[in-house]
């Protein structure tokens, strides 16, 4: 009995001696690290070296940018004739076809006006001016009547497009406006032109009113009858930094840009939107041209935090070293 109880005491013993010495471990490793600066991300918090945030940046910059109107329209000749003949009847005779070049004068088509059991005759179409043939002529055998339209003439040449744009928008077009003009022939192929004419009223039916713009030069592969994309610039906008709108951090309605410093920190600046036009703002507050712009990598930032910007508008600047006498801690009082 005596040496079963001699084996608990010193299981025991054991035990409190395992647990002291481990306590001890703990304490003594503790105040050897006491003076040590923390970690974590960024340094944040602590005196150890902050790491920067590699971002993507955009330098505002004072420039005009400008509102548009997309509107569909269709080639035509500057110039085009409708043909009619000068009796009614039957053509009998087409001498040409859609594309045809002709000359003033050129006969055309023949149209036979005599009544069945009277004198036969052939009345002769003439082309009444130089061109093209831009409308399928009227086919043989197909009666017509003194204001019937046998074809339409224009000079191909000298091409021009006729476009309605939308009610809500008449107040902001002007003559000499630019315009890119794209086809569903060529892609993404821009052709320039610039507007010459608006109508003076505005369609009940459609509402809508009526330009026409020409090519400020020649082009081509540009033919008449093809369907147009127009993009009308309108309204210009300037006097403030443009930025990307993907630079904006928006909260509780209101926007902020990171705005990076010349130390590689950033700063958290509250600012005001201005027009924004396909993908781009003014800032009309908060921000001055020139300024260095988060545009990507904004998410992990915080006021203060260090950047390290890839794409090369600011150079990268190291944190200054550390203080040595902070690191052997505070001195002993009394002492210099």
């Amino acid at each position: 009995m005596d040496r079963k109880k001699t084996t608990t005491t010193a299981i025991i013993l054991i035990a409190i001696l395992a647990v002291t010495a481990g306590a001890v471990f703990f304490i003594t490793r503790s105040a050897k690290n006491k003076n040590a600066a923390p970690g974590g991300f960024g340094g944040f918090g602590g005196r150890g070296p902050q790491t920067a945030t590699a971002v993507r940046t955009t330098v505002a910059k004072n420039q005009t940018i400008t509102d548009f109107v997309y509107t569909n329209g269709e080639i035509e000749t500057q110039k085009s004739i409708e043909v009619f003949p000068s009796i009614g009847g039957k053509v009998v005779e087409m001498l040409v076809s859609l594309g045809s070049s002709v000359k003033q004068g050129d006969i055309i088509a023949y149209i036979d006006p005599s009544e069945p059991g009277s004198y036969y005759a052939k009345s002769p179409v003439t082309a009444p001016i130089d061109g093209s043939i831009i409308t399928s002529p009227v086919k043989i055998g197909q009666k017509v009547s003194a204001n019937s339209v046998i074809t339409k003439i224009g000079d191909i040449n000298n091409l021009q497009i006729t476009a309605k744009v939308p009610e809500r928008y008449v107040a902001d077009i002007a003559i000499g406006q630019k315009a890119e003009i794209t086809l569903q022939a060529y892609g993404e192929e821009k052709f320039i032109a610039s507007v010459v004419r608006i109508s003076p009223v505005v369609d009940p039916a459609t509402r809508t009113k009526e330009i026409i713009l020409n090519f400020d030069k020649k082009y081509d592969k540009v033919n008449a009858g093809m369907f147009a994309r127009v993009k009308l610039f309108t309204v210009d906008f300037g006097g403030y930094p443009v930025i990307p709108q993907d630079a904006f951090v928006e909260n509780s309605d209101e926007y902020y840009l990171y705005v990076v410093k010349d130390d590689s920190t950033v700063t958290k600046r509250k600012v005001t939107r201005g027009k924004n036009i396909d993908g781009y703002n003014q800032v009309t507050d908060g921000l001055a041209a020139g300024e260095v712009v988060v545009l990507e990598g904004m998410l992990s930032l915080y006021e203060g935090a260090k950047v390290r910007d890839i794409s090369g508008n600011v150079e990268f600047v190291e944190a200054p070293p550390a203080d040595k006498g902070d690191e052997k801690g505070p001195k002993p009082e009394g002492k210099k």
